[in-house]
C-alpha cells in the first residue's frame, strides 16, 4: 500500500514539473539581470505580491496575471513588478544567476526555491513565503498556489535556493 501511495505522489509531482514552462517564449524583452543582492526592495513586498497571485490560472509560457503563469513566468513577474529585477525565462536559467545560495534551514521570505525533476537539472521554481511554504505555478489545469516544502514530492525534489534581495 505504501509503495502505491509513493508511486501516486511521484506521478503527480512529475506531472506538476512537466507543466513548468521550460521552453516557452517570453513576450516581454529581457534586459540584463541586476541581481546579486544589489536591489533594496523589501522581501515582504515580494511575499505579499506573490501571495496576491494565488488562484491565478496556470498557463504554459504565461507571464502575466491576466494571461496566467507558468513557474518561471510567475517568479519573473513578481520580481520585475516589485523590485524591478528581470529574471531569465526558465527555472534552470534562474537557478544559475549570480546570487547567493541559501541553505534550506536559512530560508527567508522572498528567496527562490528550486526543484529538479530528474535528479539533476532544475525544472521548477517558486518563491519562499515563510513557515515552510512557497508560492508557485505548478501545473497545467491548476492555479498559482501555496505548498509546503516538506510535502513528500517537494521535499524529495528540492534542489536548493537563492537570495535575490538583501
Amino acid at each position: 500500500m505504501r509503495t502505491a501511495l509513493h508511486l501516486v505522489v511521484l506521478l503527480v509531482g512529475m506531472l506538476a514539473l512537466a507543466g513548468c514552462g521550460r521552453h516557452a517564449v517570453r513576450t516581454a524583452p529581457q534586459p540584463s539581470y541586476p541581481v546579486n543582492g544589489a536591489n533594496n526592495a523589501n522581501p515582504n513586498d515580494v511575499l505579499f505580491r506573490a501571495i496576491s497571485l494565488v488562484g491565478t490560472p496556470y498557463r504554459y509560457g504565461g507571464n502575466t496575471p491576466r494571461g496566467g503563469f507558468d513557474c518561471s513566468g510567475l517568479v519573473d513577474y513578481v520580481f520585475r513588478d516589485v523590485a524591478g529585477i528581470a529574471l531569465p525565462r526558465t527555472a534552470q536559467e534562474i537557478s544559475r544567476i549570480d546570487a547567493p545560495d541559501v541553505r534550506k534551514s536559512r530560508l527567508e521570505s522572498g528567496d527562490l526555491v528550486f526543484f529538479h525533476h530528474d535528479g539533476r537539472s532544475v525544472g521548477h521554481v517558486g518563491i519562499y513565503v515563510g513557515k515552510g511554504r512557497f508560492v508557485h505555478a505548478p501545473n497545467e489545469g491548476g492555479t498559482v498556489r501555496l505548498d509546503y516544502l516538506d510535502a513528500p514530492y517537494w521535499r524529495e525534489h528540492y534542489a536548493g535556493a537563492k537570495r535575490i534581495l538583501k
